[in-house]
């Protein structure tokens, strides 16, 4: 477990920040540019000192201001990541690489092999920094911070300055040291697509605060995240097992609640954990099981509550089984089709219209 409880103010800003994480696993600091993310990474690393507060990992305390307790940054066995590289220009990718071994205290759990392996970096090892894409200078940067053997990895926007096409090279590396590494990461992005593909914990943060954490289930249907993300990104994120692929079409059916979906087949296979974002925006409801249309996910469920979403639209979540989505209609649709908390309905939204991501078994 993580444990952060830390006050500081810099300027006119103030930060006010406590959240509890558990470990193994990727846990995100999500939140706007200017919220507090970085000043926390640097107060967890050692890099800053907090006005007061405290920093524990797994029971020991890195910071208690009270105490008097300062571990110093080098001390910690933290790794950090950072939005610039900052690779030695003047070393090979392989020098830049045992720079991090060199540090390395206590018990070694991964090799320079392994690093290599898990990062696709054989074939850059004899390159110059200077000869690498923003993506590989990335991977050759947490390459270095693993390598130090740190017991817990701080990655700072760490593809903030990637192109989209620079991102999506990066990520599966990142998703493959979650699945196959146990050490604990936490992940600063303000990029809900990075959260959604990597995160298993979420905190999101505010003007300085932390107003809600949890699962990434749950916070994707917290009020709280619409403030951030902004109503056309707000939809329940649903995770479910891979039960058959129709290769003829290019769909998946994924088993969710007590529901099935449909979905795009692209990188998935049969027995598989997916995790999905259903958008609100997306999803349509009807009163009677529908016939004859395009939509290829029709599940039943019932309406858990209804909450208001500015001045003309409601958002409605429903069980799908123990799994909740949610729905953004008008509130004219609310009042004709008569939409109450318990009643049975049916939730609509096209296989094309759902976001999917890898993760690993729940």
């Amino acid at each position: 477990m993580l444990e952060v409880a830390v006050n500081t103010r810099r300027g006119a800003f103030a930060l006010a920040a406590a959240f509890e994480l558990p470990t193994p696993g990727v846990a995100a600091l999500f939140g706007r540019s200017g919220c507090g993310k970085t000043t926390l990474i640097n107060v967890i690393a050692g890099l800053l000192d907090p006005d007061s507060g405290s920093v524990s990992l797994d029971g020991e305390v890195l910071l208690d201001t009270r105490r008097g307790i300062r571990v110093a940054a080098e001390a910690r066995r933290i790794g950090c990541v950072f939005q610039d590289a900052r690779l030695f220009p003047h070393l090979r990718v392989e020098a830049n690489l045992r720079y991090g071994l060199k540090r390395a205290a206590g018990a070694h759990y991964v090799s320079f092999a392994e690093v290599a392996d898990l990062l696709g970096l054989a074939p850059l090892l004899a390159r110059r920094t200077h000869q690498l894409s923003g993506g590989e200078k990335q991977r050759v940067a947490i390459g270095r911070a693993l390598l130090a053997q740190p017991r817990l990895l701080l990655l700072d926007e760490p593809l903030a300055a990637l192109d989209a096409a620079r991102r999506d090279e990066v990520l599966p590396y990142l998703e493959r040291l979650r699945d196959q590494l146990a050490i604990p990461m936490v992940y600063v992005s303000h990029q809900f697509e990075e959260i959604l593909r990597l995160a298993t914990h979420v905190v999101l943060i505010d003007s300085g605060s932390t107003i809600a954490q949890g699962d990434i289930g749950s916070m994707s249907l917290r009020p709280e995240l619409r403030q951030i993300v902004g109503a056309d990104a707000v939809g329940a994120v649903v995770a479910g097992e891979v039960r058959a692929i129709d290769a003829d079409v290019g769909l998946a059916r994924v088993r969710i609640g007590a529901g099935e979906l449909r979905v795009a087949a692209a990188g998935l296979a049969v027995g598989g954990r997916v995790r999905m974002q259903v958008l609100a925006r997306d999803v349509i409801l009807a009163c009677a099981e529908p016939h004859g249309l395009s939509v290829r996910n029709a599940v039943r469920g019932v309406i858990g509550g209804i909450a208001p979403d500015g001045a003309d639209a409601s958002l409605v979540s429903i069980d799908i089984g123990g799994t909740l989505v949610l729905a953004r209609v008008t509130v004219d649709a609310v009042r004709d089709l008569r939409l109450r908390a318990g009643l049975e309905i049916w939730a609509l939204f096209k296989a094309v219209a759902i976001s999917s991501g890898r993760m690993r078994a729940l």
